[in-house]
């Protein structure tokens, strides 16, 4: 009941059929995110693709300038002097058939996974688990490398991974209520400037229909399309 009185007082503070210029938008977000906790701003982007059409799929990652707010825990498929750089450079999980009878068991305690190129006979086994929860490990996505410490660096300072839904809908959380109101514009800025980037050559008519930013118990407040380049 307090949470439905706070969020319809939410609402009541501003024009819900009114987009909002992508400052304002976070200022009215950020005003609003009074839970007991560091809130999450999340940014979702509703596409005019199908997703289902390999030429229409929108997937990718992105640097966050200012991070995210949150520790992404990072498991690592590999061996040898590669397992023992990975631990160096801060890798949460690293491992071989020992980490995939993990998996397997659904014991996943990681947010992004990356692996050697030599490790995805293995992995792909684990498609089944790994795949539902945007866990693949994809060269495209630098998440297949053997460069594991910059991938684990990059991932560490902030980098979000986005992926269309069904219903053609991007979102990521791009900080935390705590953050200024510059920073989250910084990330708001960067993270619509890689999905404009991600156009696919199948999409057609208007790419972006619609954009909102909203906190984790706030309200969704609407985005004037124009503004993520202006």
């Amino acid at each position: 009941m307090a949470r439905d009185k706070r969020l319809k007082a939410a609402y009541a503070s501003f024009d819900k059929s009114r987009a909002f210029p992508l400052g304002e938008a976070l200022t009215l977000v950020k005003r609003n995110a009074k839970a007991k906790f560091d809130e999450t701003i999340e940014m979702s982007l509703n596409l005019g693709i199908d997703p289902r059409h390999a030429d229409q799929m929108v997937r990718g990652l992105v640097g966050l300038p200012n991070g995210t707010g949150k520790t992404l825990r990072v498991g690592v498929f590999a061996r040898g002097p590669r397992a023992e750089e990975a631990l160096a450079a801060g890798a949460d999980v690293v491992g071989a058939e020992d980490l995939a009878e993990k998996v397997q068991a659904g014991e996943i305690a990681f947010d992004r996974c990356i692996a050697t190129p030599d490790m995805m006979g293995l992995v792909g086994r684990l498609g089944k688990i790994l795949g539902p929860r945007g866990l693949m490990p994809n060269p495209r996505l630098g998440t297949v490398t053997m460069d594991v410490k910059g991938a684990i660096a990059a991932a560490k300072a902030g980098q979000v991974e986005f992926r269309a839904e069904k219903a053609g809908i991007v979102h990521a959380g791009i900080g935390k209520a705590s953050f200024s109101e510059e920073k989250l514009l910084e990330n708001a800025r960067a993270f619509a400037d890689a999905i404009l980037k991600a156009k696919p050559a199948g999409a057609k008519g208007t790419y972006v229909q619609k954009v909102a930013v909203s906190s984790t118990m706030g309200p969704g407040v609407r985005v004037d399309v124009a503004s993520l380049t202006g």
